[in-house]
């Protein structure tokens, strides 16, 4: 296991690399080039100067999150064909600089919600929460406006004011979509990177549906056990895999976390891992957690050592952590503090750490 830490990049994140070079146990960073639109051809300059930026710390950088995909590759449009072709020249140049793993997404127009990006605990942190009832009362467009309104200085990814400008068209060309169609369009664009990703040597992790939920009348397709399976049977590459993420799956009440892990991960198909905690407060609506056991309402211990149990040798980062000791957005974006990541950091490294000795 390799643990790592999200970082936005220059610019891009107020916590600097040194900060999180400082953190016990980390290896590394997860990032990306944010500003680079989907379906265009990331510059090999701007790849090397990322690099660069990150083992000039100390750190490592191996897994990028995310090259997103461009809606014509989802919806199966004219045009796909070339956005495939510059998503291949993306990944030859990032294996290149030593790149390993690409984690992405297949979620339609939208790659996440929440209700509240700052909601009060008792304990005086705030956090991240979902409440159905508000996301289903609600426009994208009125919701990216509370979004630009509460995340201050940055924007937020997948939410970004020039894409909100065309977010009724974008969900228009979803209409009467079926998951049949959207399934083949997902492993016509396997089949035509698997095979450069085997080349390459580079883990491909799709990262599942957040929330597991119906929302603004999008499918949402990679929300549970059997979606995962169903999405690494389109393509039986072992560089085919998944982003093992416990809030987005786990936020779908009941789902058996650490059995997926053992599935998945037993057949080496999990690459990469975030790890988070949650609290349910009904059926659908949960807010997120301090990472412990006893804070949510998954058990982190089950999970971990389901990981530790399969021989999990892939990276791992603390997902999503609340706002803490005065935090603001000046010291971090919603849910990507530095304070609450780290002591989530640390505290799944320790659990690590006691299992490795408990098998000596």
């Amino acid at each position: 296991m390799k643990m790592t830490f999200r970082w936005f990049g220059e610019g891009q994140d107020p916590i600097s690399l040194r900060e999180i070079r400082q953190i016990p146990g980390m290896s590394g960073v997860v990032t990306s080039l944010l500003d680079m639109p989907a379906g265009v051809a990331w510059p090999e300059e701007r790849i090397k100067a990322m690099k660069d930026a990150v083992t000039a710390t100390g750190l490592a950088v191996e897994v990028i999150e995310s090259v997103n995909i461009h809606e014509d590759i989802k919806l199966g449009a004219p045009g796909r064909d070339e956005k495939i072709e510059n998503y291949i020249i993306t990944m030859e140049r990032l294996a290149k600089y030593g790149i390993k793993c690409i984690c992405y997404n297949m979620m339609p127009v939208i790659d996440w919600a929440r209700s509240h990006l700052y909601y009060d605990l008792p304990d005086g942190s705030n956090t991240m929460r979902y409440q159905a009832e508000f996301i289903a009362n609600i426009s994208p467009e009125a919701l990216a406006d509370r979004y630009a309104k509460e995340s201050d200085a940055y924007e937020m990814p997948g939410w970004e004011p020039e894409r909100m400008k065309k977010i009724n068209e974008a969900l228009a060309a979803y209409e009467g979509m079926t998951p049949e169609t959207f399934y083949a369009n997902m492993k016509y664009f396997l089949d035509a990177i698997i095979p450069h990703a085997e080349k390459l040597d580079i883990k491909m992790a799709v990262h599942p549906d957040d929330p597991p939920q119906p929302i603004f009348g999008l499918p949402k397709l990679i929300i549970s056990r059997d979606n995962i399976r169903r999405y690494l049977d389109l393509n039986p590459s072992k560089h085919n895999g998944v982003t093992l993420c416990t809030g987005s799956l786990g936020a779908r009440k009941g789902a058996d976390i650490p059995a997926m892990v053992r599935e998945f991960g037993g057949e080496g198909r999990i690459h990469f891992a975030h790890v988070r905690n949650l609290r349910f407060e009904n059926d659908t609506d949960f807010y997120e957690s301090a990472h412990p056991t006893s804070y949510g309402s998954l058990d982190m211990y089950a999970i971990m050592k389901a990981f530790h149990d399969v021989g999990f040798k892939g990276w791992i980062r603390p997902d999503h952590g609340r706002m803490i000791w005065d935090e603001t957005t000046k010291k971090g974006r919603p849910g990507y503090g530095l304070y609450d990541r780290a002591l989530g950091a640390t505290y799944l490294f320790g659990l690590w750490e006691a299992m490795e000795r408990g098998t000596k």
